[in-house]
């Protein structure tokens, strides 16, 4: 097992954007979805206005969506 850490990406007001080759996505049966081939990231919708759930298809835009959530900062040393 690698000690590489999955890195999900929040975008601002956007979709979660996440490696592809580090990703597999199952709906609730356990089904899988296929991800493009040649795909580096895949983003993943948060506004649920996408036609193409899971995947963002931007809709984002156009519903306004506003999500600009931020890590706690580190303390100082």
């Amino acid at each position: 097992m690698s000690d590489e850490k999955l890195t999900i990406r929040c975008r601002e007001n956007g979709p979660l954007v996440i490696p592809a080759k580090l990703l597999r996505i199952v709906d609730h049966l356990g089904n899988e979805f296929a991800i493009p081939e040649g795909k580096e990231n895949v983003a993943l919708c948060r506004c649920g206005a996408s036609k193409s759930k899971p995947f963002c298809d931007g809709s984002h835009r156009a519903c306004a969506f506003v999500a600009a959530e931020l890590a706690p900062t580190p303390p100082s040393a």
